[in-house]
């Protein structure tokens, strides 16, 4: 077979990183997952990747990486590290949104692990975070899908975006390349970058734009 050719679209897939890993992250650390829980927040707002990506470097950078060191930072603070990593559109309701989700994870929890250990079913793990004001249904999603088989609760429904990747490369189990579905529609589906996908080959547009002009 020669060198570059695809053998299948499960070896093309496991080859995506997640945004998690893209950031670093080791989600068997409890550090580590709550900052992709900072990260999360932050991709899950109408907002670009890159510049989420880069804002959320921006608060490892400055050591805003804990709800406590979070609130400590305030309001003020807060909209001066969202603004120098670009996230400029969003950054007012985010701060709020920030410390009342830390104030909220304090006051009720402690931390995420607790959250997570007193959740009685994934359906409770869900709500307790769409509880938080300020996390709806897209960030819970970003959240709890690359915590899947890290923590026992962790299964959430994938999103129509994920579904919508896999059924055009045929493919039933959606949960196992969620993330990586999610980024393929992310990066080249939603930018018409189709060329340069590297699941291009088992795309279902690609045959039937292959029949249509065959």
């Amino acid at each position: 077979m020669a060198i570059g050719v695809p053998i299948s679209v499960e070896e093309e897939l496991s080859h995506i990183p997640s945004y998690s890993q893209e950031l670093g992250l080791d989600l068997t650390r409890q550090e580590d997952r709550f900052r992709w829980f900072l990260a999360s927040i932050l991709f899950a707002k109408r907002i670009s990747t890159e510049v989420a990506k880069r804002t959320y470097q921006r608060f490892v950078e400055e050591g805003l990486d804990t709800p406590e060191r979070i609130l400590t930072a305030g309001w003020d603070r807060l909209v001066e590290v969202l603004d120098s990593g670009g996230y400029v559109r969003y950054d007012f309701s985010t701060a709020t949104a920030l410390l009342e989700i830390m104030r909220t994870l304090i006051d009720t929890y402690g931390d995420l692990e607790v959250m997570h250990s007193v959740s009685a079913s994934t359906e409770d793990l869900e709500r307790r975070l769409k509880a938080m004001k300020g996390i709806g249904p897209v960030g819970m999603n970003i959240f709890l899908r690359e915590l899947r088989g890290v923590w026992e609760k962790a299964d959430p429904d994938p999103s129509p975006t994920a579904i919508t990747v896999a059924q055009r490369l045929g493919m039933e189990d959606v949960k196992r390349h969620e993330s990586a579905f999610v980024r393929i529609h992310l990066e080249y589906c939603k930018k018409r970058r189709c060329d340069e996908c590297p699941i291009e080959p088992f795309c279902q547009r690609k045959i039937i734009r292959s029949r249509s002009y065959g």
